[in-house]
């Protein structure tokens, strides 16, 4: 259990507030930060971050330490979809001039790769980018069309006579 501060700080332990700041704003951290306080201890039984928040610190940490390759297995894994779009900006502004490997199944994480591999079965299936992808019409435009199709379901209540 350690304060939001020093969390954020793994990344570049003598950064300065100035500095921690700058990050959390690209990580869309800062309301979290005014709401919390960076003094705040997480990780404990007091203060509960939900998934979509624990991602964005360790993306603000990221960015803070500024290294050149990163990699994301499943960054939007446990978020819903407001927190799935705050982590998406996030990732835009710590991809910025780095190698990012991105692993994921929400297609919507990877559409703006400059590469896409898919992958099935342990085999490099297509390669490509997403526009690429979709107008060979292989297991990707399929995968693709199925998750759009998804977005469109609703749920029915049954009506009890």
């Amino acid at each position: 259990m350690i304060p939001l501060e020093n969390n954020i700080k793994m990344g570049k332990p003598n950064a300065s507030d100035k500095e921690i700041m700058r990050v959390a704003k690209l990580a869309s951290c800062t309301e979290l930060i005014e709401e919390k306080g960076l003094d705040t201890i997480i990780g404990g039984t007091d203060v509960k971050l939900s998934g979509g928040e624990k991602q964005r610190i360790a993306i603000a940490r990221a960015i803070l330490k500024d290294a050149p390759i990163i990699i994301l297995d499943e960054a939007t894994a446990s978020s819903d979809a407001e927190n799935q779009m705050e982590i998406q900006k996030a990732i835009s502004n710590l991809a910025k001039n780095k190698t990012v490997l991105v692993i994921a199944h929400r297609l919507s994480t990877i559409e703006n790769a400059d590469k896409i591999i898919v992958l099935s079965k342990g085999h490099i299936k297509e390669q490509g980018t997403h526009s690429e992808l979709l107008l060979h019409k292989g297991l990707y435009e399929n995968m693709y069309m199925k998750y759009q199709e998804s977005l469109n379901f609703k749920i029915r209540s049954k009506e009890v006579s």
